[in-house]
């Protein structure tokens, strides 16, 4: 049996194993809902609900990230500091929305260029040259703004991360877009399949002749155009520009993403599943907030997510 018969084998039984995990999703999805509209029937309340939709939309943007540079065997733990960086220099230096967006993703792309760099060419491990990349981009972020980051977000800046279009809320409508994009690129492409061979099995994508340090370069790059995305769209929901923004999206992401399907071995993951984490992630952070709890248990839930991905990631590792 050739090479890309044995792929294509493979990953109708990985696309079996994801069906199986999004069903188990989706019902403890079901369950936590329904156990929390019978303490607090407010949960299912419309203003609630919207509120859960539009807080998981940028988290959304940046699992999807995430997933992909999972996929290649890599990890981001740049994403937060990416998200912070892009909103607070692209809001600072102009305050007309398409500059502002523009500036943004090539931010996010030179950035993520810059990790993928030092992982496929100089071969820093992706954990270092991320993490050393979250501490760079902090310490210009502190010089850039002083410690006091300034900026005018412009009202259709604002109506992007915040507004509606016929009912459904605009950043929704952008994450559905980049869902469809990711879906299709990992699914349907040759793009999408050198990726996961790759992730599956480096020394076989190599010898295929796919051009394999490209690939991880644009995984990373990916990762940064989307943490970049989602700096914006958080910024314009919340409505303040903060050195700060999105602090907690490198865990929450990786958590989310492994949850969703993604194997941190590589070569394993898929949007829908992905998604439904992340839904899954801010509907529990939702429900503590409801039912009155202290803020604090949501440090104690995403640690137990994050043994949880771990459990589940070995899990996976055994089978």
């Amino acid at each position: 049996m050739s090479m890309t018969a044995l792929f294509e084998k493979n990953s109708d039984t990985v696309r079996a194993q994801q069906n199986r995990e999004l069903l188990l999703l989706t019902g403890f999805l079901v369950v936590i809902w329904a156990v929390t509209t019978a303490l607090s029937p407010r949960f299912l309340s419309p203003a609630n609900l919207s509120d859960i939709l539009l807080q998981a939309a940028p988290l959304g943007f940046v699992v999807i990230g995430q997933m992909i540079v999972i996929i290649v065997r890599g990890l981001d733990l740049s994403v937060a500091s990416i998200m912070a960086t892009v909103a607070v220099l692209s809001i600072g230096l102009n305050d007309n929305t398409v500059v502002i967006f523009a500036v943004g993703i090539l931010l996010g792309a030179l950035i993520g260029g810059i990790n993928g760099y030092l992982v496929a060419y100089r071969g820093v491990t992706p954990f270092l040259a991320t993490l050393a990349t979250m501490i760079v981009l902090q310490g210009i972020r502190f010089a850039y703004t002083g410690g006091a980051p300034g900026g005018t977000l412009p009202e259709t800046f604002r109506w992007l991360a915040t507004g509606d279009l016929f009912g459904i809320p605009v950043a929704l409508i952008l994450l559905a877009i980049v869902a469809f994009a990711a879906h299709w690129l990992l699914e349907y492409t040759v793009y999408g399949r050198r990726l996961k061979l790759y992730g599956d099995n480096p020394d076989a994508a190599y010898m295929t002749g796919a051009p394999t340090r490209l690939l991880v370069v644009s995984a990373f790059m990916i990762s940064g155009v989307l943490a970049g995305l989602a700096g914006l769209v958080l910024v314009g929901y919340v409505g303040i520009v903060d050195n700060w923004t999105g602090r907690g999206y490198e865990l929450d992401s990786i958590a989310a993403a492994v949850i969703g399907g993604a194997a941190l071995s590589g070569g394993k993951g898929s949007v829908p599943g992905v998604l439904l984490a992340t839904l899954v992630l801010v509907s529990l952070f939702n429900i503590v907030v409801i039912l009155g709890l202290s803020i604090e248990l949501q440090l104690v839930i995403k640690g137990s997510l994050i043994l949880l991905a771990a459990a589940v990631y070995m899990r996976r590792s055994r089978r």
